[in-house]
């Protein structure tokens, strides 16, 4: 256990969580919305400093990040938690597991930020990637090995729902160099019922987290019947328009999962119904993700004044890659983005 960086001390020992917008005032003994951080003794202590419950060396793309080092691979870590209970989570097993064992225990093994960047740098990846999990329930860990990271020329990444404060955000702003947010609704009623949290910070926080230079793509898994309508996907598209029409968009089919089990596979159809809409928005780089590239037809990179392919991509392999010096290599044209 470890101290956390980012709370504030109230009447009667009570303490208050200032990493995400729950904000969770927690008595103590108890633990915040997370689960697996706690007051003792009027201090907030992180549960899972040190303990990782998941590594693994992976391509930048499944992130998915397709505009940031497109075809190295990144080192990614999680450990147990998270501030959101979303009822089609993929990795309920590791993001749920704090709050569905009554026990109190916490999994996970000894992992130093020292050994995540060593193993790193042993696998030839140029990047370490926060994720699987929420990384702000893991703050202090992700940020020593951050500042670590940076030190030895790496550069890093979150895969996040965006529910940090932007108190955090300053915080690790110096050495995060990429996230992924996920925007997974266009309402609070969506964002109450199947996610736990709520969507206008999520929104102002994608805004702020470009802004701030941090390289920025966002994800949309679309569920059928609870986000997939043309409304749904004309307010997201129009959204990330609004902040730049260069931000990637990337659209993702859902599987049946977790408490959906009863909610079938989005059709590809909607997908590239989806893809029309943010083009329609003004959306430059678009993509479907969780389907062959063979069906959606949508995972390359393309010029958007050429029409040329700047990145080949089938699934996670990576083609010819036609940028230079961040421009088109066909026409000149600037391609946005993080490149090698």
């Amino acid at each position: 256990m470890k101290e956390a960086m980012l709370y504030k001390k109230l009447a009667n020992e009570i303490v208050q969580c200032r990493l995400c917008n729950h904000f969770c005032a927690i008595k103590p003994g108890e633990r915040g919305i997370c689960a697996v951080r706690k007051n003792v003794a009027g201090k907030l202590l992180t549960l899972v400093y040190g303990k990782a419950v998941s590594e693994a060396v992976d391509p930048v793309e499944k992130k998915p990040l397709f505009h940031f080092l497109p075809g190295t691979l990144t080192y990614s870590v999680a450990t147990v938690g998270c501030n959101f209970s979303c009822l089609f989570c993929q990795n309920w097993e590791i993001s749920q597991a704090p709050k569905l064992d009554l026990s109190g225990g916490i999994a996970g093994y000894d992992l130093s930020p020292e050994m995540i960047v060593k193993r790193a740098i042993e696998n030839g990846c140029p990047s370490i990637s926060y994720t699987y999990t929420e990384p702000t329930i893991f703050f202090e860990y992700a940020y020593d090995t951050a500042v670590i990271a940076h030190r030895k020329g790496l550069r890093n990444i979150f895969v996040s729902n965006g529910f940090m404060t932007r108190e955090a955000i300053d915080v690790i702003a110096p050495y995060l160099d990429a996230i992924n947010v996920d925007i997974k609704g266009s309402t609070e009623e969506f964002y109450r019922d199947v996610v736990g949290a709520r969507l206008q910070p999520v929104l102002d926080n994608v805004k702020y987290l470009w802004e701030k230079g941090i390289w920025t793509e966002v994800t949309t898994l679309i569920v059928p019947g609870h986000n997939d309508d043309d409304k749904s996907l004309k307010k997201i598209a129009e959204f990330v328009a609004r902040i730049d029409v260069n931000m990637p968009w990337h659209v993702s089919r859902f599987f049946p999962h977790y408490r959906m089990t009863d909610v079938a596979p989005t059709p590809v159809d909607v997908l590239k119904r989806a893809y029309k809409i943010g083009k329609k928005a003004g959306l430059k780089y678009i993509y479907v993700g969780n389907v062959p590239a063979s069906e959606s037809g949508c995972e390359n990179t393309f010029c958007p004044k050429c029409g040329k392919v700047v990145v080949e991509r089938s699934g996670y392999e990576i083609g010819a890659i036609d940028v230079k010096n961040g421009m088109c290599g066909f026409c000149g044209e600037k391609i946005y983005g993080v490149w090698m």
